[in-house]
């Protein structure tokens, strides 16, 4: 006679079904870029909340952001002892005073335009950066990359005929947030340049001090102060450096370990739509119809050119410091 076998509790099976499939490593990966994605998309409402100057709030991001990675640093210059000196903080004054660039237009594109629009614009960075690529590093452009980016900016023109029909002042915010992604391009690319530095750490440490300075002088200078402080505006400030910059980003990082660049790439576009949730909730900004084709030809746009002409991803791994 066969012996009776116990079947176990269906709970206790889904239980550890469900554990197993969260130690998977793509299943972690999956879920940080998730959660890095979403933490990214909150750096527009940060921005539209705070009423600082937008070089003084994109320096102070930056400095705050510098400050908490600084055990990072430490821990990364111990780790490659002899692989960097203060001599190669040098290395990190353009691609910094580029990102300077970038976060304090982005602030002023991201209050002059919708929030949906601000994000969606800004993470085109897929689009862009195999030019500046190709003009800095050498590297030869793709057919898919060429016309992934005509489709692109079919969706970026298309938004901003509905925008100029309806309020130029939201066109002029879609066309500074456009130029502060071809500047976050740059800066990706000129990180390409530096790319033999041993550790993420050692390169965006001291180009967050970099940029953080020359932004809070240039705030300082065009604002007459640091401005009006409020325990609010102190909020605004920490949660702009800690959690799009430090924890968004760095999740991003961690998911670029186990998952193709690619597919990192084209998920952190997602950004848009929480960024439309948000301002729908938090300042009653309803995309216009229009939005939503313009998001589908950016997003086919990017999905083209990140993964090519046979489905195989190359090209942009974008390690989102935004």
């Amino acid at each position: 006679m066969t012996p009776l076998v116990e079947r176990p509790k269906k709970n206790v099976i889904v239980c550890k079904v469900a554990r197993a499939g969260f130690r998977a490593p793509g299943a972690m990966a999956a879920f940080l870029l998730f959660v890095g994605v979403f933490a990214c998309s909150t750096a527009v409402i940060f921005i539209k909340k705070s009423g600082l100057d937008p070089a003084l709030l994109a320096g102070l991001r930056q400095l705050l952001a510098a400050i908490l990675l600084l055990p990072l640093f430490f821990w990364a210059r111990r780790r490659h002892a002899g692989a960097w000196r203060w001599a190669d903080a040098r290395r990190c004054v353009v691609p910094g005073t580029t990102l300077a660039a970038y976060f304090t237009a982005w602030v002023i594109g991201g209050r002059a335009t919708l929030a949906a629009n601000a994000t969606l614009i800004v993470n085109m960075v897929p689009l862009a950066t195999p030019f500046f690529l190709a003009l800095l590093a050498g590297e030869r452009m793709k057919r898919a990359e060429l016309a992934g980016t005509a489709i692109g900016l079919c969706g970026v023109l298309l938004l901003s005929a509905a925008d100029f029909r309806a309020e130029s002042a939201t066109l002029v915010g879609d066309a500074i947030c456009f130029v502060s992604m071809l500047l976050f391009a740059l800066y990706l690319a000129l990180g390409r340049k530096n790319r033999d530095i041993p550790s993420l750490w050692l390169y965006v440490v001291p180009l967050y001090a970099i940029g953080g300075v020359l932004c809070v002088l240039v705030g300082i200078v065009h604002a007459g102060g640091l401005g009006e402080w409020s325990p609010r505006e102190a909020v605004y400030v920490l949660g702009l450096a800690g959690v799009p910059t430090v924890v968004g980003h760095s999740l991003l990082n961690l998911a670029l370990k186990h998952l193709p660049g690619a597919t990192v790439s084209v998920g952190n576009l997602g950004q848009f739509l929480f960024a439309a949730f948000m301002g729908w909730v938090l300042f009653g900004e309803v995309p216009k119809p229009v939005f939503w084709p313009a998001s589908a030809l950016i997003v086919a746009g990017a999905l083209i050119a990140v993964w090519g002409p046979v489905g195989r991803p190359h090209a942009t791994a974008q390690s989102a410091r935004k």
